[in-house]
């Protein structure tokens, strides 16, 4: 036992050694969780370094919220601008005190429905929080994850954390420790392999600042969903489906920048079945793919992808992250996405492609 632990604390000083030198060169181990793995992870958390961890929608780069420094190694690891917010973790309401100045009622209502879960929250922030983790902002995100490895890595290391996708800013978000490890290999020390994310997207973000709670990225955790609980409308930020101004501030991460982009150009095309392949064909060319529905591939004369089933958005909300990367290793430079249905978690689904997209749509 002592042995073990000896060698414990060995491995942290190798990590810790490593974090202190530039990023390109830091040694990344990728650990699956256990005894070790979890306490090591909250040392480094303790001493503001970054970890990357599994949650339900996607995996996450972790640092101390209430930590400027380990919020700019998060910025740093991602190549993040500094305007973007981070969401704040915690594993249990109790934490809400040190995170948050007030919480509204439709908050309350929210997160007893829908915590430990999917969703966001943006509340007016507490003082404990960093400037750099809410962009400045006197508001701030709040999701309590039902991931258990999360959740296990707050309550231990006692660190409610920042962690945005642990992605290259720009890039897929990563549901899986492999495709963390592509993008973060040499920026981060640790990163916990908690196997592939259930949901494949991220969490929705929703306002309670004014009178009317205001979706502000779509997820899992629907509109409709959301007015059950709450018994009143809840809107939906034009910004998702329309984009924002280059200088307007925001409040939730997913809004302002283009996301999400493999190397290939993405283009979205919405019509009928008959209408998207034949525009594929006649645009056809090496290098171009088709992103598709599993009812599609085997209708097309040309490479393609499928990212789930056309009436299913949850699974295409699982798969459309993973299909993305996928096609960077395939070599592709084009890509022609049959647009989804907008309904429910198909709203999530194209908020991600289209800002993949970068907006760019044609409507046959």
């Amino acid at each position: 036992m002592q042995e073990s632990f000896i060698s414990l604390v060995f491995l942290y000083l190798i990590i810790k050694t490593k974090c202190a030198t530039i990023l390109p060169v830091m040694e990344t181990l990728v650990l699956k969780p256990n005894k070790k793995s979890i306490y090591m992870a909250c040392k480094l958390l303790r001493d503001g370094e970054v970890v990357g961890v599994p949650t339900e929608t996607v995996y996450g780069l972790a640092g101390d919220a209430k930590n400027p420094i380990a919020i700019k190694k998060i910025f740093e690891a991602k190549g993040r601008p500094n305007d973007n917010p981070l969401i704040v973790h915690i594993s249990k309401m109790s934490m809400l005190k040190d995170v948050v100045s007030s919480v509204p009622l439709d908050a309350k209502k929210l997160a007893k429905a829908f915590w430990p879960g999917p969703l966001t929250i943006i509340m007016p922030r507490g003082s404990k929080i960093c400037d750099e983790t809410c962009a400045g902002l006197d508001s701030v995100g709040v999701r309590m994850p039902s991931n258990k490895i999360a959740r296990k890595i707050i309550s231990k290391s006692g660190i409610f954390f920042s962690a945005p996708s642990a992605n290259l800013s720009g890039k897929p978000s990563p549901t899986t420790a492999q495709d963390v490890f592509a993008d973060m290999n040499g920026r981060v020390s640790l990163i916990i392999d908690g196997g592939e994310c259930k949901a494949g997207v991220e969490s929705t973000v929703v306002s309670v600042l004014g009178p009317s709670p205001i979706i502000l990225r779509p997820g899992y955790i629907t509109k409709e969903d959301m007015e059950k609980v709450l018994h009143k409308e809840v809107k939906i930020a034009a910004a998702v489906t329309e984009g924002i101004s280059k200088d307007e501030k925001v409040l939730s991460p997913g809004m302002k920048y283009k996301h999400y982009s493999p190397n290939a150009e993405i283009v979205i095309v919405k019509g009928t079945f008959e209408q998207y392949k034949k525009y594929v064909q006649d645009n056809y060319k090496q290098g171009v793919y088709a992103l598709c529905f599993d009812e599609d591939v085997k209708k097309l004369d040309c490479p393609a992808l499928s990212y789930g089933r056309e009436k299913d958005a949850a699974s295409q909300a699982h798969n459309l992250f993973n299909k993305l990367r996928e096609l960077d290793s395939l070599g592709a430079t084009k890509v022609f996405a049959r647009c989804p249905d907008i309904d429910g978690i198909g709203l999530a689904v194209y908020n991600r492609l289209i800002r993949a997209a970068g907006f760019n749509i044609i409507k046959l």
